[in-house]
């Protein structure tokens, strides 16, 4: 029972350990590698590059697969671009294997008491962060070591021991453990150092065991994505499947070459050390299958759209098109995609907007059902995109990032309103319809004229939103178009009192005349406020309590 203590309290400070260095490595340099992602080409050799950076930063081939899968769901990545950073994943979470493969226990004290000291007199944060790499790897070091201790009676017991035989005699069974194992705890790396530590004590009689119950724990940790990719759409779920495709594939090859070759004397070259042994046979089986799958990449694509069929979005679905949930993990990026879904949120209510006009002039019944639908997806955007604000204002955000979320949660409302504007002259145009309302041919052309300069400013504002390049030329052109358009809402009702006045039209027609005049004066407000966003501070306090209350 001691035993099983100490060894679960090693486990623990194994993962405490590299946890404390993932983040202090994330804390140095993360943020530059989570952006490349944003940025990747269509070149697979580079997504393999990026993937393996990150990996070997956050210490997770999980996290990381999670994280591709999060920015496929979002768009901001194809599967194609997803295949090399999910291969390069595999590669970077090899270097745990390899620092666990060198001897800890001279080691651990020298790395805790440097880590330690340097996060504690230390003030500068770049070596405090540095510091807490130090201090994670003495850590990680220390639960091994611990865990070793644990286990050394392993080495001596039989039942133990035949099993282990049994597993190098038949690698299926090996394969099985290692990965039903790492499926539980959810982290090869930890899986992978436990079984080095019974390396160690020589409670592995034959490299071969380990081999195969390695090859198992690549596969179990597939399992984190897969359970990832369950509530995102098909892409997400296929980069999941191309994830595991890897790790079976690769699987099969080297079971086959294990067996016919004697692998076992080749990884005594390298060392007699079976800890060694494994992080070496980690490190070939990751490098070999990435090359001999990567000019397959789109094969690969292919065979999981066969396994996961189906178009990625169901027309007329509300859905988001660039947030995910996963993405949050990485605050730049998030900010970034959720001006996209907001970008997007503007064309919709423009679409919108001009449906609606054309509802109303050209007295078209099945357009103003067009706009009941269309608003359905706006107020959905609404709500969505707010309460994904919300998520990203908990996150840590530099300061012009903090200012861009303030400033969209106006803009969302903003973007709101107008859609309510464009269902309000929907309802213009159904009730002119159904009454038999009809507009006088001066009213029309006075109309058609003031919703193409609205559109026109509501188009130069959302342009402007979108390149976040706000010149004072531009704001200036937008605020006097505005404010022409609020002259020319006077000057239009103006008009109408006068044609109401010589018998011109109806003064239920003329309602309607006022209500979209109105309605058209307060879109383009609102499309001034879009622009104006741009340069506005970030939200209060009591703004984003609201907006929470909203969401």
């Amino acid at each position: 029972m001691t035993n099983i203590l100490t060894l679960l309290g090693g486990l623990g400070l194994f993962l405490l350990g590299m946890k404390l260095m993932s983040d202090g490595l994330e804390m140095a340099a993360g943020s530059r590698l989570k952006r490349m992602l944003e940025v990747l080409t269509s070149r697979r050799l580079l997504g393999v590059l990026v993937g393996a950076g990150t990996t070997a930063v956050i210490q997770s081939s999980s996290a990381t697969t999670v994280m591709v899968i999060g920015f496929v769901n979002a768009g901001l990545i194809t599967l194609n671009q997803a295949v090399g950073v999910i291969m390069g994943a595999n590669i970077g979470t090899t270097i745990t294997g390899v620092l666990v493969a060198i001897n800890p226990q001279a080691l651990a004290p020298v790395a805790l008491l440097a880590g330690v000291v340097a996060m504690t007199f230390i003030k500068k944060k770049t070596v405090q962060h540095v510091g807490q790499i130090f201090a994670g790897l003495g850590i990680l070091f220390l639960g091994l070591n611990t865990m070793s201790e644990a286990m050394e009676p392993l080495r001596e017991f039989q039942p133990f021991i035949d099993m282990m035989v049994a597993f190098a005699n038949n690698p299926f069974l090996g394969i099985l453990a290692g990965m039903v194992f790492t499926a539980i705890i959810q982290s090869s790396s930890a899986a992978i150092g436990i079984l080095q530590a019974l390396a160690m004590q020589g409670a592995v009689p034959d490299v071969r065991a380990a081999i195969f119950i390695l090859m198992g724990m690549n596969i179990g940790t597939c399992i984190t994505a897969i359970l990832a990719s369950l509530g995102g759409g098909r892409n997400a779920k296929r980069a999941a499947v191309i994830h595991l495709m890897f790790n079976v594939i690769g699987t099969m090859v080297f079971v086959i070459i294990c067996l016919l070759a004697p692998v076992d004397k080749l990884l005594a070259l390298v060392s007699d050390n079976m800890s060694a042994q494994i992080a070496a046979m980690h490190v070939v089986f990751n490098v070999v299958t990435t090359a001999l799958l990567l000019p397959f990449g789109n094969l690969l694509v292919k065979l999981s759209q066969k396994i996961i069929p189906g178009a990625d979005k169901e027309q007329g679905e509300l859905t988001l098109e660039y947030l995910d949930p996963r993405i949050l993990q990485t605050p730049p990026v998030a900010v970034a995609q959720v001006l996209r879904e907001v970008g997007r949120m503007a064309d919709v209510a423009g679409e919108n907007l001009q449906t609606a006009m054309d509802a109303l002039l050209q007295r078209d019944a099945e357009k103003a059902e067009r706009v009941y639908e269309q608003e359905k997806l706006v107020n959905f955007l609404n709500h969505s995109i707010t309460s994904y604000l919300v998520q990203i204002n908990g996150l840590e955000l530099q300061e012009s990032d903090q200012k861009i979320i303030g400033s969209l949660f106006h803009v969302v409302n903003d973007l709101e309103r107008i859609g309510d504007h464009a269902e309000n002259i929907a309802d213009d145009a159904k009730h002119s319809l159904e009454n038999g309302c009809r507009l006088s041919d001066a009213a029309v052309e006075e109309l058609r004229g003031m919703a193409n300069k609205t559109m026109e400013v509501y188009r130069q504002s959302v342009e402007q939103f979108k390149s976040r390049k706000l010149t004072e030329s531009a704001v200036e052109e937008i605020r006097a178009e505005e404010e022409a358009i609020d002259d020319l809402a006077h000057k239009l009702e103006q008009n109408h009192v006068d044609r109401l006045n010589q018998r011109q039209c109806t003064p239920e027609s003329g309602m309607i005349f006022i209500n979209v005049v109105t309605n058209l004066e307060r879109v383009s407000d609102h499309a001034t406020n879009v622009v104006y966003s741009i340069g506005s501070p970030s939200s209060s306090s009591d703004e984003v309590r609201q907006a929470m209350a909203r969401a």
